[in-house]
Parts: structure tokens; C-alpha cells; sequence
């Protein structure tokens, strides 16, 4: 029974001696693939990098727009601190001011639309 065991474990061993590169390359093969997984799909793979990449873009329009309505919102607030003509303005359209003398013709408003009565009665 001794010798069977030894028997095995030697032609194991050499089949393993005989098998080392294929073996080497499989394992080469494994982590390679795990580390090819992990560069496409892992936390800072390549779609999390597109995605903070469109994510980026989308903030960056959205830091420019804001930006340029700031620019506007400061040049409005500078010429209502300065410019007599912009205050007459907003107080005309806002709080319907008026010259001396002038007349204003104000215009009936249209009454809101009613829905249909034909919707179905509750018994």
C-alpha cells in the first residue's frame, strides 16, 4: 500500500514538473484577466471614468451659465444703483407708474378657462 502511495505522489509530482509552464501560464492568464476586469469595471475602472467625465462636462456648461447669469444679475443690480433710466423703467412696468399727464389704458383680463361639464355625476 506504501509503495502504491509513493507510486502516486511520484508520478504526480512529475506530472506537475512536466506541466510547471502551463500551469505558470494559466496562472498568468487568471490575473491577468482579474486585473483586466478590475481596469474596465472596478471603482475607478473606464465607464466610472466616462461617466464623471460627462458628469464633469455637465457641470462645467452648468458652472458657465450660472457664471454668465451672475455677470447679468450684477450689471442689472449696478444700473438700478445708478442709472435713473433703468429705475424709471422697473418702476413703470413693475409698479405701474406714470408720468404727470400721462393716461394709462388698462385692459380687461381674459376670464380663466372653465372645464367641460360633461364629467360623469356621482350617485
Amino acid at each position: 500500500m506504501k509503495v502504491k502511495v509513493t507510486a502516486l505522489v511520484h508520478a504526480v509530482t512529475g506530472w506537475l514538473y512536466l506541466s510547471r509552464r502551463r500551469i505558470a501560464t494559466a496562472g498568468v492568464v487568471v490575473v491577468t484577466m482579474m486585473v483586466a476586469f478590475h481596469v474596465v469595471f472596478g471603482a475607478n475602472g473606464v465607464f466610472v471614468y466616462a461617466n464623471k467625465r460627462s458628469e464633469y462636462r455637465e457641470l462645467d456648461s452648468e458652472l458657465k451659465r450660472l457664471q454668465e447669469e451672475n455677470q447679468r444679475l450684477n450689471q442689472s443690480i449696478k444700473a438700478l444703483r445708478t442709472d435713473p433710466k433703468t429705475i424709471e423703467k422697473e418702476a413703470r412696468e413693475q409698479l405701474k407708474y406714470t408720468r404727470p399727464g400721462e393716461v394709462v389704458y388698462a385692459l380687461p383680463q381674459q376670464p380663466a378657462t372653465q372645464p367641460n361639464s360633461h364629467t360623469a355625476q356621482k350617485k
